[in-house]
């Protein structure tokens, strides 16, 4: 009898051991790759992984492996953004409205877990935000004016190696030279720049739009083209496209579009090939997917346009409701009835960074 006692005893060391071994490595491996709203819930778990939780180091290890999108802000003209999760147990955000900041705003462009509003009065400036934490930054007047509606992109990427977040924003604005210019903000200086380069241009771009992919921010045009506004060499050009959305996929500026039930997903391959030759057998788009979507009721969507993609979802207006598809899993899943074409789709990362 003694013999079982001490044997039991030894097992339920070896119990013990094993769940803090698990534990352990839960906590230094798995946690930082979690969104915020799963890692706000897991601060209840212990104090142990409370206190890393909390940690600025751990938020910016945090920011640097998560880059999922977690879900969409929806912007209309003359209302509050609102906030759809693609997974409502794992992504959320507190205030959706975005009432912690000092005025009433508008979304206009998100990257990697931070997003860039523009209040609605007085001058209405540019505010940077982190919707989880709350934490928020007023930027300075541009030299510019932005429009109403103005076409701008944010552009944050994690790094490993800088614990201070540095970010660029980029606004194509309309020229008095019949055309469009670029002004640029730097967070590392604190200050906007007009560039010197302008597209002249008898078109418009489509403010929603814009998109950046590996140093190349990119607006669609509202006849069958894109803009492109290279950031290191503040150069401009234009790429033929009959697409009406626009994403990444593998590193390269995808586009999508919907025929029927059918999505076609192409990347660019050459976006110069207005300079090739002629016959020339080089293009500008490959295919890389056709995929087709696996619903019931499909009739609404036959007429539908793609607003957003990557390589996990696909996002489709049918006119009046917003849809996400599930690339890998082939579900469709409604995100909402009341979407119209007017309003602004920003994509969301829940991320932990801090400004």
């Amino acid at each position: 009898m003694d013999q079982g006692k001490k044997t039991n005893k030894l097992y339920g060391q070896r119990t013990n051991k094993m769940y803090m071994d698990l534990k352990d490595i839960i906590r230094e491996n798995a946690l930082r790759y979690l969104p915020a709203k799963s890692l706000l819930r897991c601060t209840g778990i212990c104090w142990d992984w409370r206190l890393m939780i909390s940690s600025p180091f751990f938020a910016h290890n945090q920011a640097y492996f998560f880059r999922g999108i977690s879900g969409f802000f929806l912007q209309s003209q003359d209302k509050p953004p609102l906030f759809v999760s693609l997974d409502q147990m794992a992504y959320g955000v507190p205030d959706p409205s975005l009432s912690f900041l000092p005025e009433p705003v508008q979304v206009r462009s998100s990257s990697n877990g931070l997003v860039c509003c523009q209040g609605v009065t007085g001058d209405k400036p540019y505010y940077i935000c982190n919707p989880v934490n709350k934490m928020w930054k007023k930027l300075p007047e541009p030299e510019a004016n932005h429009g109403d509606d103005p076409a701008i992109v944010f552009i944050f990427k994690p790094s490993l190696m800088d614990f201070v977040a540095e970010y660029t924003l980029v606004c194509a604005f309309p020229s008095d030279l019949d055309g469009y210019e670029f002004e640029i903000y730097s967070s590392k200086n604190g200050t906007w720049r007009v560039s010197g380069e302008i597209l002249f241009s008898d078109t418009k771009i489509l403010p929603n739009s814009g998109v950046h992919v590996n140093g190349v921010v990119y607006w669609m045009e509202d006849c069958e083209r894109i803009m492109a506004f290279d950031l290191q060499a503040e150069r401009v050009q234009l790429i033929t496209s009959d697409t009406v959305g626009l994403g990444e996929l593998s590193g390269k500026l995808c586009s999508g579009r919907l025929h029927g039930l059918r999505l076609y997903i192409s990347v660019l391959a050459n976006a110069c090939t207005n300079t090739s030759q002629m016959n020339s057998d080089v293009r500008t788009w490959e295919q890389k997917l056709n995929v087709t979507l696996k619903i019931k009721r499909s009739s609404s969507l036959r007429d539908g346009s793609v607003l957003f993609l990557n390589e996990d979802v696909a996002v489709i207006h049918d006119g009046k409701s917003l849809y996400s598809y599930g690339l890998k899993t082939k579900s469709l899943v409604t995100l909402s009835s009341d979407f119209h074409q007017k309003m602004r789709l920003v994509p969301y990362v829940n991320s932990l960074i801090e400004i």
